[in-house]
């Protein structure tokens, strides 16, 4: 109680603390560090006006996840910045410095494979995962290793780069097959080294197509002065480029680089996909999956940043998910259609064919919108301007299956002099509302020019078109992989709880959630150990896990050992008030299941369920017994209450073993030096200490033993006598 009491305390003091911040919070851009009681940074967030974001967070309401954040914060702290972009940069490199429990985190950013040419006197082509500001070229990122790899072994063949990490002291098979230019041996011009550069980049830049012309030609010229066996080696490089290319799956009109993004977002976890369109075909996709804490966008954002934060390897566009932004053609006049078709807002056609903006059109749309998103949040009288832009060209949120439908209805009212006269006067609550709606997907497209601006890449929020399209595909597959996730927890509900809860009905139990299971284990008596694991609504409990040597029996009785380790495990549960399994299970039949109920119920008073499992001739889990007398209990091999009951035998029986073979490999130690005159067990563990093995020891000379204060003849009978074993 009184620790409860301190708590809300420390809470009440805390938050005054923070209402006397708030109230110095300038109306500027920044980062906001939240901390816990420890002073530990928890949470790092951007804002465009710090004021704003950071008293959102300690008024009004909020879902779960925003709650258990809150609660955690004791303190913040705030860094003004000159700029939004600079908010954004600072941002991501906190992030990465503190690594905040709350905040998203990109820990498989540098995992993907690259192709680079090395930035060396003599360059050659290498597959790496590290990208490093080394003057190097990079190319990437590919999805997997072997794409990196394929890629690699197709441009060796073709360009006669080094392979060698180390330069040899003479020419190497690379040479004679035409693969190397030999710079070991001969002098290679700098030109040579610079076409060779500019011809690899323009392959890997979309180029494979002329190159592959140009190849065509050399080879029907080759077969025409009769040389075939370079013209077999160009059609060679020619199906490999075929091959290649063949693997990759949508192709685009153009040859460029996207990186394509798409998120889903349920149950307080995010998933993010990425889709990689190469040379305009998408050859794979990435999939993050991680749970969140503050708003879906804002951390869908952070995680694209921190993304590319580190990455020299840029794409030549990046398409970004967004709320679809249409012009209400029925509630505008001709000043507002042309505004609208300036900013790019033209209407969708009905019949669905990609008439989007340019890249110029498109640049000034981000800018302008951008531009009003800012103006919105700025002032407080931005919501009655943006009344007037809402009145004017209404910004609606709608999803890609709804387009035609708003086009069909825009068609049908501008027939109807009513409807557009209805649609002309709308209330201003309505406006007010629509301006409100239109705030998210201002701050999409704020977000994505911010991006655009700090990687000077073309970063793109297509609204129709295969471009959508794409965007579409990226979400989609997002959330199959988010709802994938959670199948994968209720199938593992059904292997854990819910099999033990079928369990626990099958042999009579009305509550299974604790299972405590023993096995023992030795070697014709020697060595004698026995362990106990412990499974909680059917998965381990590891912690829970104790080990035991055998101390009162002699030999090999498996009802002895059965009989100590449980009266041992026990009593201690008794004694320091520990929780009570609702099952034991013993690795063996009746006469093993009698000798711990005989323990339980006559020496201790405890009547707790016993049950065995009994192996066959293979050591397999054959059947369950239980019962006084035991009888079997017929379960479904096939049943998950039946591998839940082989999970859990395995367990003990590796637990079990594994300490047996600890034990028995420390006696042998034991007995080695043990058997040596004048080595005592304090001298023995000094020995171990110090060499760390007894072959070790075998290995010394008489001098490695004189910084123990071991003599020479001590020594040497030491290593006599380890050496005659």
């Amino acid at each position: 109680m009184d620790s409860h009491i301190e708590t809300i305390r420390e809470q009440e003091q805390a938050m005054d603390n923070i209402r006397n911040k708030l109230a110095l919070l300038p109306d500027l851009p920044g980062c906001y560090l939240m901390k816990n009681r420890e002073g530990t940074i928890i949470y790092v967030g951007k804002a465009k006006i710090l004021k704003n974001r950071v008293r959102s967070y300690f008024s009004g309401s909020h879902d779960g996840k925003t709650q258990r954040l809150v609660a955690d914060i004791r303190d913040f702290e705030y860094i003004v910045t000159g700029s939004n972009m600079e908010a954004l940069i600072l941002e991501c490199n906190l992030i990465k410095t503190h690594q905040p429990k709350y905040n998203v985190l990109l820990k498989d950013d540098k995992t993907f494979p690259y192709i680079k040419i090395t930035n060396e006197e003599h360059p050659r082509l290498e597959v790496t995962r590290r990208v490093l500001k080394d003057k190097a070229k990079y190319f990437g990122p590919y999805p997997n290793a072997f794409a990196a790899q394929q890629t690699k072994k197709l441009l060796d063949r073709m360009y006669p780069l080094r392979k060698c990490k180390v330069m040899p002291k003479e020419v190497c098979l690379y040479y004679h097959m035409g693969q190397c230019l030999a710079p070991c041996e001969y002098e290679v011009p700098e030109k040579s080294y610079e076409d060779i550069r500019q011809e690899i980049t323009r392959f890997l830049s979309g180029g494979h197509e002329e190159i592959k012309k140009d190849l065509q030609r050399k080879m029907e010229e080759a077969a025409e002065d009769l040389y075939f066996e370079r013209a077999k080696e160009l059609r060679d490089q020619i199906r490999h480029i075929d091959a290649l290319m063949e693997k990759q799956k949508i192709t685009m009109a153009d040859a460029k680089d996207r990186d394509i993004f798409g998120f889903a977002v349920d149950k307080g976890w995010m998933c993010v996909q990425i889709l990689y369109v190469r040379q305009g075909k998408m050859i794979e996709r990435h999939a993050s999956v991680f749970p969140f804490y503050g708003e879906p966008y804002n951390d869908f954002m952070s995680y694209v940043t921190q993304y590319y934060s580190e990455n020299p390897a840029m794409p030549q566009e990046i398409m970004l998910p967004a709320e679809e932004i249409i012009v209400e053609l029925d509630s505008a006049d001709e000043e507002s259609l042309a505004v609208a078709e300036q900013e790019g807002l033209d209407r969708p056609d009905v019949d669905g064919n990609d008439q989007s903006a340019g890249a110029d059109e498109a640049t000034e749309m981000v800018g302008r919108v951008a531009e009003a998103s800012a103006t919105y949040e700025a002032s407080p009288d931005s919501a009655d301007a943006s009344l007037d832009i809402a009145a004017r060209i209404r910004l609606q949120r709608v999803n890609a299956e709804q387009l035609a439908a708003a086009d069909e209805e825009d068609e049908d009212d501008s027939q109807s002099a009513d409807s557009t006269e209805v649609a002309g006067s709308a209330s201003a609550d309505r406006d007010r509302k629509k301006a409100k709606e239109t705030k998210e997907t201002l701050d999409a497209v704020s977000s994505a020019a911010l991006l655009q601006q700090w990687l000077s890449v073309k970063v793109h929020i297509p609204r129709r078109g295969l471009k959508r399209q794409l965007v579409t595909m990226a979400q989609d597959n997002a959330r199959v992989s988010l709802d994938e996730k959670f199948r994968l927890i209720e199938r593992d509900e059904e292997r854990t709880s819910k099999a033990a809860e079928n369990l626990g009905q099958a042999i009579g139990l009305q509550n299974l959630h604790r299972v405590e299971a023993f096995d023992n284990s030795n070697i014709q008596g020697t060595n004698p150990v026995s362990a106990m694991v412990v499974f909680v609504d059917g998965k381990p409990a590891r912690k829970e896990y104790r080990k035991y040597k055998v101390r009162t029996v002699e030999g090999a009785d498996d009802y002895g050992t059965m009989r100590e380790v449980i009266r041992r495990r026990y009593e201690r549960v008794l004694k320091e008030n520990l929780e009570m399994p609702d099952l034991i299970v013993v690795d063996g039949g009746k006469g093993q299941i009698s000798a711990a109920v005989d323990v339980l119920e006559n020496e201790l008073g405890l009547y707790i369920p016993v049950c065995g499992l009994v192996k066959d001739a293979k050591h397999r889990t054959a059947q369950l017994m239980i019962g006084d007398p035991p009888e079997a209990v017929r379960l479904a091999r096939d049943s998950q209450e039946f591998y839940l009951l082989q999970r859990i035998q395995d367990e003990v029986h590796r637990f079990a073993i594994t300490f047996h073979r600890e034990q028995r490999a420390k006696s042998m130690i034991v007995s080695q030096l043990d058997s040596i005159p004048g080595i005592g067990e304090k001298r023995r563990k000094q020995l171990l200490k110090h060499f760390g093995s007894v072959k070790k020891i075998r290995e010394a000379s008489v001098e490695d033993f004189r910084p123990l204060s071991i003599g020479d003849k001590l020594a040497q009978t030491i290593l006599e006598a380890l050496r005659e074993e």
